[in-house]
């Protein structure tokens, strides 16, 4: 071989060696997160869910990327934004929420699906069961729907003279609404307690839901836990406040913006689950081997300056139970 010739093949070669490595380099894995509401207002669950994430050696930027797809209370537009992620050939999904889980299902068998809620799954038909869920799809539950006894025996614990509770649901999300009233509806007759179910999907729904709260003289309200209305949450305790209606939510963020009472699971523990289950479906773990995780962690907040406000006392018992109380 003339010595020209080697040179150019070495020089070819050469040059051919960092697109052969480059080629041989595993791409970056990107998580698909879609949830139902805006993205204002969830820094909290992606805060968690990220730290779950590093928890199990994966952080955005650096060895994974993430592609949020919000829907702006829009649950219309989920299927399209569940579709788009799948186009974008994302590695695992996280449904955010039970609307996003069920978008997410409808939309692939393959992809593998990790979602967060406050229900039942294997009763929506999202997974065959809590320990082997058989499918695509696993994830991590909290403690909210459970709780709605719960909810209303606290608040009957601090306006005992009170006969008659409403109860707000979101129609928007049926399967959801049901289970809330059923509970509600059977908590209520134990306690002797009349309970009104009141509907909401939209902010126009809301005046006419507090004007109704007046026209049935409902002495206190419990706010369902429902993805819609912690993006309006701010607004539903300003509105309770103003309407001088004691009330429960199953969020910590009502309480901080001014509500009576908030009794609930920790939301950001299960999205902090979910993270950890997210990267180790990253490394290979088959989501239908993966059980379904309960955070058991429940949390109590009440908010004193909002108790004096409207007048009402709370008992010391139920402030020694509490995690927070906010003064």
């Amino acid at each position: 071989m003339k010595r020209r010739q080697f040179i150019t093949l070495i020089a070819s070669a050469a040059a051919s060696w960092p697109l052969a490595a480059r080629a041989q380099q595993p791409a970056t894995p990107v998580i698909g997160f879609l949830r139902s509401t805006t993205a204002n207002g969830s820094e909290h669950i992606a805060t968690a869910f990220l730290q779950g994430l590093k928890e199990a050696g994966f952080v955005e930027g650096q060895n994974v990327a993430i592609e949020y797809r919000w829907a702006d209370d829009q649950n219309d537009r989920l299927p399209a934004l569940a579709a788009d992620l799948i186009r974008r050939q994302v590695a695992v999904i996280v449904a955010a929420g039970i609307p996003a889980a069920l978008a997410a299902k409808a939309a692939t068998t393959t992809i593998p699906i990790a979602f967060e809620m406050g229900a039942d799954p294997v009763e929506l038909g999202l997974v065959a069961g809590l320990n082997r869920p058989g499918g695509n799809l696993t994830g991590a539950i909290s403690l909210n729907v459970e709780l709605m006894p719960k909810r209303l025996e606290l608040l009957h614990e601090v306006v005992p003279t009170t006969l008659s509770i409403a109860l707000l649901v979101n129609p928007a999300s049926p399967v959801n609404a049901e289970r809330l009233s059923t509970d509600a509806q059977t908590a209520a007759r134990t306690l002797g307690l009349q309970l009104h179910v009141l509907r909401a999907s939209t902010e126009r729904d809301f005046d006419t839901v507090f004007a109704s709260l007046v026209q049935m003289r409902a002495g206190a309200l419990v706010i369902g836990n429902d993805l819609f209305f912690l993006s309006r949450i701010e607004q539903l305790a300003a509105l309770t406040v103003r309407h001088a209606v004691p009330t429960i939510s199953a969020y910590r963020e009502f309480t901080a913006a001014g509500g009576l009472m908030t009794y609930g699971g920790s939301v950001t523990d299960a999205y902090r689950l979910v993270g950890v289950y997210a990267a180790r479906i990253l490394k290979g773990e088959s989501p239908s081997e993966l059980p379904v995780q309960q955070s058991t962690k429940v949390e109590l907040f009440v908010n004193l300056k909002t108790a004096k406000t409207l007048g009402i006392t709370i008992p010391l018992p139920l402030l020694g139970r509490a995690d927070e109380v906010i003064e």
